[in-house]
């Protein structure tokens, strides 16, 4: 893995170990950030289920202003905090350690214009946090949310968030969410 473009351009990340990990393959980050490329200067950015924490560093290296990383994995947060640290961005992170929906509620005090969603496939995970982001008031007007799922499953409105445009690569799909009447 390594960072595409921007400030970090080319420096390359290390993953967590294991067989429960799955990076963004290159060819879905690319797809990701040629959807955002205008959209990303100066945003907060909330990468979800971080595992390397690529996609937020990705987005920090691209001009985001700063980027909430979290994962439930130990071995996980590890490495993002070892990748934050190689490229320089502490003064621009935070990592959390906990589930999901406490990350959300932990973070109450925060907007964000720009969330990522990468949970384990079909455990469910993407449309709990869907309905918790739609709900929780951390998203800013206009704000994004990006999820990365398995190609089979048919992403639907969710509370708040509207699907807008979804993207297949072979077996993962991208759907991006705005929130209702953003456009």
């Amino acid at each position: 893995m390594r960072i595409i473009t921007g400030t970090a351009r080319g420096r390359r990340l290390a993953a967590p170990e294991g067989r429960d990990v799955r990076p963004t393959p290159e060819r879905v980050k690319e797809g990701i950030f040629s959807a955002l490329q205008f959209d990303i200067e100066g945003r907060r950015v909330l990468d979800l289920f971080a595992g390397s924490g690529q996609l937020g560093l990705e987005a920090l290296s691209r001009g985001a202003s700063f980027a909430a990383f979290n994962d439930m994995s130990r071995d996980a947060v590890k490495v993002i905090r070892a990748n934050i640290e190689k490229l320089g961005f502490e003064q621009k992170s935070v990592v959390m350690n906990v589930d999901f929906a406490q990350a959300i509620r932990s973070l109450s005090a925060r907007r964000f214009d720009i969330v990522f969603l990468d949970p384990p496939y079909r455990a469910g995970l993407m449309e709990k946090a869907l309905k918790e982001l739609s709900t929780a008031g951390i998203l800013n007007d206009g704000a994004m949310v990006i999820a990365e799922h398995d190609a089979h499953i048919a992403p639907e409105d969710t509370g708040a968030l509207t699907l807008y445009d979804r993207r297949i690569y072979r077996d993962t799909a991208l759907s991006f969410y705005r929130l209702r009447g953003e456009e």
